[in-house]
């Protein structure tokens, strides 16, 4: 499953009603949070996370928040799609976390702003009612259900600090906008391509293979450990959003510089039955060094398969083509009931 609510996509936290102590921003940061004992701010505790300050009642009879009162924040998926689990991470709070979390979602297209998602008229949907959750822990839901969000609105009741929020999913593109690019990455995460499988996924997750723009450092890509078994290689297998039809490949070794697979071979096949065919014979690589492959035919496909000789990393993946009239269809067809 694909971070939803991952910075590399394009989402973000567009408001809060309070973060006194510590930015919102920091729930979407990729990296685990930190914790330093020393470090303090005028405000106090420098935490690595989103923190509100300590609501209180209404007098001096009534200190505590009203059990409605809550703090939230309101995050933009980078690619909408169908949740299905959620983490909040209150790594490091321990006296300082919520006492319960919830979680609503809605759909909106376009760019709305806080204002047009805080409107009467906005629908959400509570996916995580308010439950408790622990301190200095990542705290999973399963998400049940099969709908299309946009955005989704953290809750924490009453109020406390988040470390970091994952939300795993289906990226669900929006065919109309596909059509009308035409030629696109038909195996791009924001266009619906996921990752199914792999050898070895020891130093990084092959879904950044194929991850939007290009690798920063050695780690944005897939890279296993060292083979040491003659005769096998690795490998890693994606799916694209439906049946599409691939004109060109690209195979990007940024930043690994010592470590690239020495040679690829691309293979495809079509259903989920389909026999493997070669999209690109076996072909050296060259480090840190973009390499394109104009096909002599366009392959039809629904799978494609990597294979890396004998081992080594590759940061980036493109297939160039458009949806077959079948994968336009079928990928119609799930938008449609996803709306439901």
């Amino acid at each position: 499953l694909v971070d939803l609510a991952d910075r590399r996509l394009g989402a973000g936290v567009i408001a809060a009603n309070d973060e006194f102590f510590a930015q919102r921003e920091n729930l979407l940061v990729r990296e685990r949070a930190v914790f330093d004992p020393e470090h303090f701010g005028h405000k106090g505790k420098i935490m690595d996370g989103w923190e509100t300050r300590r609501r209180r009642g209404a007098d001096a009879e009534h200190p505590f928040p009203a059990p409605d009162e809550h703090d939230w924040a309101l995050i933009r998926l980078g690619a909408p799609g169908i949740i299905r689990g959620i983490v909040v991470d209150t790594a490091h709070f321990r006296g300082n976390y919520p006492q319960r979390v919830s979680v609503q979602a809605t759909c909106v297209e376009g760019a709305p702003g806080p204002e047009q998602l805080l409107a009467d008229d906005v629908k959400w949907e509570e996916i995580v009612p308010p439950t408790p959750v622990r301190g200095h822990a990542a705290n999973g839901f399963e998400i049940t259900g099969g709908r299309r969000y946009t955005h989704i609105r953290l809750c924490q009741h009453p109020d406390g600090g988040i470390a970091r929020l994952r939300v795993h999913g289906e990226v669900v593109p929006d065919p109309s906008w596909l059509a009308t690019l035409g030629t696109f990455d038909l195996i791009s995460v924001l266009n619906g391509g996921s990752y199914e499988d792999a050898s070895d996924r020891f130093y990084s997750s092959p879904t950044q293979i194929i991850l939007p723009g290009t690798s920063r450092k050695m780690d944005d890509g897939w890279e296993n450990r060292r083979r040491r078994v003659r005769d096998t290689n690795d490998w890693v297998r994606f799916r694209l959003p439906a049946q599409g039809a691939v004109r060109a490949v690209e195979i990007d070794t940024a930043y690994l510089k010592g470590n690239a697979a020495g040679w690829i071979a691309l293979h495809g096949r079509d259903g989920e039955s389909g026999e493997w065919f070669e999209i690109i014979p076996r072909t050296r690589l060259q480090p840190d060094t973009l390499h394109r492959f104009p096909l002599p035919d366009e392959a039809v496909v629904t799978h494609v398969r990597l294979d890396a000789f004998p081992d080594g990393g590759v940061a980036r993946m493109r297939l160039h083509g458009s949806l077959t009239e079948s994968g336009a269809a079928e990928l119609a067809a799930r938008y449609e009931a996803s709306a439901s």
